[in-house]
């Protein structure tokens, strides 16, 4: 492999595609009862989402600097180029950190042939990314053409996603305490979307089964070549529902490839139990 592709866990990739597709993983960190975790390295997704159910409220962290600086160094060293596929710079400081580290080590290795591309992507969104780079890079493909099409499918790529509990976003921030309150006892579920790298609500919708309907709408209304692309939904510990909207897309779209994964402890932890993400490419592609 000529060019080395790294990402971090907010991707929601499976720890077995880091370690077969040779992609370097920066973990980010949780902070769950006390205790210090690595996301998909030294805790489980499910562990944390259970803690939540049961009132826990864990705190992430960005990718350790000393992660990012140790692994800029391997790769100087060895005088290899790599491509750093990034968290959004909107969502998590670990961006700006890499570039920080990378700065450091160029201090040190002057030629170091690295570039860092904040997708301003997140969950599978950003995993699909990263999936896409490092087939490029695994046969063969310069630099500059998986670049190309990181920034491509980054740009173009959305995240529709439904949460099952509005508290955990009140808990970040995201929707006021008394906009979950009401929205609990309504049994309302917002619909929301990543926009350049920020999470942007789009509509509320009473009840669950008019949310499903809503958002293959809305991917009907938004996607292009849905057949032909690789489609990705991330869970928050859901498989029931994450396997029926599945099911419903090959249906509607006759989609060849669709992706399942749970979300990680990183983005699990802010957004809760429950969450449904649906990850695809838009009509505004060139």
């Amino acid at each position: 492999m000529n060019v080395k592709i790294l990402a971090d866990s907010a991707s929601d990739l499976p720890l077995d595609f880091f370690k077969n597709s040779n992609v370097t993983l920066f973990p980010l960190g949780v902070h769950l009862d006390g205790q210090d975790f690595l996301d998909l390295v030294s805790i489980n997704p499910g562990e944390v989402y259970a803690k939540m159910r049961n009132g826990a409220a864990p705190k992430t962290t960005q990718v350790s600097p000393h992660f990012f600086k140790e692994e800029f160094q391997k790769l100087a060293s060895n005088k290899q180029s790599g491509i750093y596929i990034a968290f959004s710079s909107e969502l998590s400081g670990t961006y700006q950190t890499a570039l920080m580290m990378k700065q450091e080590v160029l201090d040190e290795y002057p030629d170091f042939d690295l570039t860092i591309i904040d997708t301003k992507c997140a969950s599978l969104g950003l995993g699909l990314v990263v999936q896409a780079a490092a087939e490029l890079a695994t046969k063969g493909a310069s630099k500059e053409e998986i670049i190309n099409v990181v920034k491509d499918k980054a740009t173009h790529m959305e995240h529709i996603f439904t949460v099952d509990d509005l508290e955990y976003l009140a808990r970040g921030g995201r929707v006021t305490k008394t906009a979950a309150f009401v929205g609990s006892l309504l049994n309302i579920k917002p619909i929301l979307n990543v926009e350049n790298g920020k999470l942007i609500p789009l509509e509320k919708i009473r009840g669950k089964k008019k949310v499903i309907k809503r958002i293959l709408d809305i991917i009907e209304e938004r996607g292009t070549n849905l057949e032909d692309q690789t489609i990705a939904i991330s869970h928050g510990d859901d498989f029931e529902t994450a396997n029926e909207y599945k099911r419903l897309i090959e249906e509607k779209f006759g989609c060849k490839s669709v992706f399942t994964n749970m979300i990680g402890a990183s983005v699990g932890s802010h957004a809760g139990p429950g969450t449904i993400a649906i990850f695809f490419l838009n009509q505004n592609r060139s």
